[in-house]
């Protein structure tokens, strides 16, 4: 401020402020010796010299009109606004430039209504979304490396996202498989059943229920369409349970080298030779 105020100090040489001094004190003489009295209205906050003639009252003080002036730019402030600031006089212009805060987004003064926020100073039409430009409402917003964020694009862009659906997790959640799920979407990919118990198979990193995970491995009996999980017998390029690998004619447990197909169907050898012999 003090820069400011010794920034704007008169340029005009200092002959001509003596000139118009010593021309007000020839005026008040003359005055006097025509037998007008002539009485001060004051003494000037400039120059502390007597007011004879026309006088501004302001901030406590009385001035003549062209020593009323901006701290700053030294024009004469006359009839417009004014602030005062430490004692001094400051143009309407001047003073918000130099001490009103500052706008973070356009950096010009904030004369009126002010936006605090993210440990800075806003106008109200600047402070808005950084991704899409939408005023906040209600529910405020979301700040991330410095930006304010409407919550839409704070968990579009920052939220982790869910390993089913791929939108954004924003309440509860499962962590399963290396990634985060809505509670709804960790079912089955295949019939999209939820896993009882918590249980679930995994193939090639996404949940599976018991069927169809041995589905996708191909380790479901051809015969009772339940999993394999012990003794195994591959035949007609499909997998059965030993127990289940039967003649499709007179339901005898079959061996694997011990049947005869026909139209992809297993049957023993005295069954295969009556029907279609």
């Amino acid at each position: 401020m003090a820069q400011g105020k010794g920034g704007g100090s008169p340029t005009a040489p200092r002959k001509q402020v003596n000139k118009l001094d010593n021309m007000l004190g020839s005026l008040q003489s003359d005055l006097n010796r025509l037998g007008v009295q002539t009485v001060a209205k004051g003494v000037c906050g400039a120059c502390n010299k007597p007011i004879a003639g026309q006088v501004v009252t302001a901030m406590g003080r009385t001035w003549h009109p062209e020593h009323f002036v901006c701290t700053h730019c030294q024009e004469e402030i006359g009839s417009r606004n004014f602030f005062e600031r430490e004692g001094q006089p400051y143009c309407e212009k001047d003073y918000h430039n130099l001490f009103s805060p500052r706008c973070y987004y356009c950096n010009g003064p904030i004369l009126d209504k002010v936006v605090t926020a993210l440990d800075r100073t806003w106008h109200p039409e600047h402070f808005f979304c950084a991704q899409c430009g939408a005023f906040f409402g209600p529910e405020g917003f979301h700040e991330k490396d410095g930006k304010a964020y409407c919550r839409k694009d704070y968990f579009d862009m920052f939220a982790p996202k869910c390993g089913g659906c791929a939108r954004a997790i924003l309440e509860n959640y499962i962590s399963a498989l290396n990634s985060l799920w809505h509670p709804e979407c960790f079912v089955c990919r295949e019939c999209f059943t939820p896993f009882v118990n918590g249980s679930f198979f995994e193939h090639d990193g996404q949940p599976y229920c018991e069927v169809h995970y041995h589905e996708r491995r191909g380790s479901l009996c051809s015969g009772c369409q339940k999993p394999i999980t012990g003794r195994c017998i591959t035949a007609m390029a499909k997998k059965f349970h030993p127990e289940h690998f039967v003649c499709a004619f007179c339901l005898k447990q079959l061996n694997k080298g011990t049947f005869k197909e026909q139209n992809d169907k297993p049957y023993c050898q005295s069954c295969f030779v009556k029907l279609f012999s």
